[in-house]
């Protein structure tokens, strides 16, 4: 099968080498790997740049974006600007973060789960974060959800759902509608993926509405919002969350910000959520 990675960089030149070496190193080669440069102020390019010397598939985007980093948008801007660098070659499209180290079989084993089922539209292993001296499950992993880090779309999966959307709540909306549109979805907890960067770590204050934002823009309506809220907050260990993430849903709400699915995939999502709230799905 043929990997197409795109990879946004912000300021990863302590990571991004790392990134780079597991994936050369894979027991199947991606066909192309761009890494996009996005208004680092560090050695992110000439760290890729030695990198893209040596090895012809891999690419270097050089992409000016304000300093602000805001989950969602900014980093997938990023990504289309890989993207638009590529052909439709590709069998699998994948967007990685810049501070993951893969074991060397992952794509093997993603190429092995794609064969065995022609439904299977999104597939990834599992991201640990070290914790005194050990690498440890990170803390947001759910069995039934692939991190935003390492996520690998199926080609016809991927256009199916319209790309990737440039807003916060991006990596739960494209598994929605894959649903929607009746492609499977698979973790591999046998992939273990280091995660040297835990999620969130570099979020500014800003940010912090934009998740409530992004459950208005899937359509949620405010009884799973609070729950998907709450539980959230909780599992971020911060309670005070759950104030932000309410309040920007009902910013969201007055301002009428453009929803990201339609009517139809809305209530589709809402049943979706409902099923796994009472257990049934």
């Amino acid at each position: 099968m043929n990997f197409y990675i795109i990879i946004p960089a912000h300021n990863e030149a302590d990571s991004i080498g790392l990134t780079l070496y597991s994936l050369v190193n894979q027991t199947i080669k991606p066909k192309h790997i761009v890494v996009v440069n996005d208004n680092s102020t560090d050695t992110t390019q000439s760290a890729v740049e030695g990198y893209a010397q040596k090895h012809a598939f891999i690419s270097l985007v050089n992409n000016k974006s304000s300093n602000q980093h805001l989950p969602g948008s900014k980093i997938i801007n990023a990504f289309y600007k890989g993207y638009e660098t590529l052909d439709d070659n590709y069998d699998v499209i994948c967007k990685f973060d810049a501070d993951l180290i893969f074991p060397d079989n992952y794509l093997e084993q993603l190429a092995i789960h794609f064969k065995n089922d022609d439904k299977l539209g999104m597939v990834s292993g599992f991201c640990y974060i070290e914790k005194n001296g050990a690498w440890i499950l990170e803390n947001l992993t759910r069995k039934d959800h692939i991190r935003g880090a390492l996520k690998a779309y199926r080609k016809d999966c991927f256009l199916k759902i319209g790309k990737l959307k440039p807003s916060m709540g991006w990596d739960t909306v494209d598994e929605l509608l894959a649903k929607y549109y009746s492609w499977h979805i698979l973790t591999d907890e046998s992939l273990q993926v280091k995660h040297l960067k835990p999620t969130g770590i570099s979020y500014n204050k800003a940010s912090k509405y934009l998740q409530g934002e992004a459950m208005y823009k899937m359509r949620y309506g405010l009884v799973i919002t609070l729950i998907s809220a709450l539980k959230l907050a909780y599992k971020k260990g911060s309670l005070s969350l759950f104030k932000d993430y309410m309040a920007g849903y009902f910013k969201a709400k007055k301002e009428k910000i453009d929803f990201l699915v339609s009517e139809d995939e809305g209530e589709f999502i809402r049943n979706l959520r409902w099923r796994g709230v009472l257990g049934k799905a």
